[in-house]
């Protein structure tokens, strides 16, 4: 995955519909003040930060430390693993998991305190250089 610059701005105002661009302008507000930094785009993703990560196969690449998508269906979170995550997840509110994402339909419909642990816990993980899943290297 590579940074592909352009406005954050202009691609939140691009979102629809209308409640998943509401929702990205909170998950976005909520990302920044966490990390304290300036949002990037990664293709139609949101980012803060930068690693690089490689797993026990071998593979490797670039990404966000964390990031979010808003796409038609759900706001995408990523996550390191979300089966790490069990005990907030449960105390979240609405949504569904795959490996390392989190989908809500309705930011409004979630524990933002709960959003915000999980959210903190992913930057921490990636901070800490991962697990012996993926060892991560911050990049700035």
């Amino acid at each position: 995955m590579q940074k592909t610059g352009g406005s954050v701005g202009a691609f939140i105002a691009g979102v629809t519909p209308a409640k998943r661009q509401r929702d990205a302008e909170t998950v976005l507000a909520l990302m920044s003040e966490i990390t304290g930094r300036e949002p990037e785009l990664w293709g139609t993703i949101v980012g803060f930060g930068s690693c690089h990560y490689r797993y026990p196969t071998g593979n490797e690449g670039d990404m966000p430390v964390v990031a979010f998508a808003p796409r038609k269906q759900a706001t995408t979170i990523y996550l390191n693993r979300t089966d790490e995550h069990a005990d907030d997840l449960s105390l979240l509110g609405p949504h569904t998991t795959g490996v390392g994402c989190l989908y809500i339909k309705d930011v409004e419909a979630v524990d933002l305190e709960v959003l915000r642990r999980l959210i903190v816990k992913t930057e921490e993980f990636v901070r800490r250089g991962g697990d012996s899943y993926a060892q991560i290297t911050l990049s700035d």
